[in-house]
């Protein structure tokens, strides 16, 4: 089975599975030149500083969409929101169903697992996991629903496939090693936040809990996304790789390379 994965933006990777090609949160827009965006409302803004690797195009055809959710630009923008019409399925939060109302949109609930059936990957499956997009709790609802995925397959062979979505290190997480083998996490990281509109808060995890993370799950691979290219990405590139570098585990992170395919080591 051979399995590869393209960083194209942000949060946006394909993942190609015997031909099966599955794109995470889509976005395709070119960076902001001049003005800053809204990630969620007028008091949330940020600016993008790097443009997607690939073209629409460039992308081609794909057969699945594995969306975190939809209600932030840095996770889902104009054109991405245009690609996934054209996707056959697209797998989501129920709220991003509910607002995208799309026919091919399919929101799932918490470790609900949805199976397709493709000639390219035999039992084919994906469980949503659970994602809280903020370290302050009371705040969760407020950030909105986020969902995290894992990809299983007949005959895999070195634990499942995670995706975090944008989360912090929260409780549930403990769940998720109970429940799965991971063999590859993608985390996404950057330590999203917006201190002017409350000092602690954080919407997505920092190095020291993608090592804290890494290390629960055991996961033999772990690929780090979403941690430039945007404001209100606020920790650097440069502070994120030296926890990386000089943690026991260093070298199980995979550092892609964006527009640059990359096999993963599955049987």
């Amino acid at each position: 089975m051979k399995v590869t994965i393209t960083h194209i933006d942000t949060a946006c990777v394909l993942i190609n599975i015997n031909g099966f090609k599955i794109l995470t949160d889509p976005t395709l827009d070119k960076k902001d030149r001049f003005f800053p965006q809204y990630v969620s409302s007028p008091l949330a803004f940020s600016k993008k500083y790097i443009d997607p690797a690939f073209s629409v195009k460039e992308i081609g055809d794909v057969d699945l969409v594995l969306l975190s959710h939809d209600h932030h630009s840095d996770n889902l923008d104009k054109k991405g929101r245009a690609f996934i019409k054209t996707v056959p399925l697209v797998l989501s939060t129920k709220d991003a169903e509910k607002r995208l109302k799309n026919p091919n949109t399919i929101g799932l609930e918490k470790w609900q697992e949805y199976n397709i059936s493709t000639d390219k990957v035999k039992q084919l499956k994906i469980t949503a996991i659970p994602a809280q997009h903020t370290n302050i709790k009371r705040l969760d609802k407020i950030m909105g629903q986020v969902i995290g995925f894992t990809i299983e397959w007949e005959g895999q062979v070195g634990g499942c496939i995670y995706i975090s979505g944008d989360t912090v290190f929260f409780d549930d997480l403990y769940e998720l090693e109970k429940k799965k083998n991971v063999g590859t996490a993608i985390l996404h990281l950057g330590a999203g936040a917006f201190p002017y509109l409350k000092k602690n808060l954080r919407v997505t995890m920092n190095g020291e809990e993608a090592i804290k993370l890494s290390k629960l799950l055991k996961a033999d691979t772990v690929i780090p996304i979403h941690y430039k290219g945007w404001w209100h990405f606020k920790e650097s590139v440069a502070s994120l790789k030296n926890e990386i570098h000089k943690s026991e585990i260093n070298d199980k992170f995979l550092w892609l390379e964006s527009g640059l395919e990359v096999e993963l080591d599955y049987e």
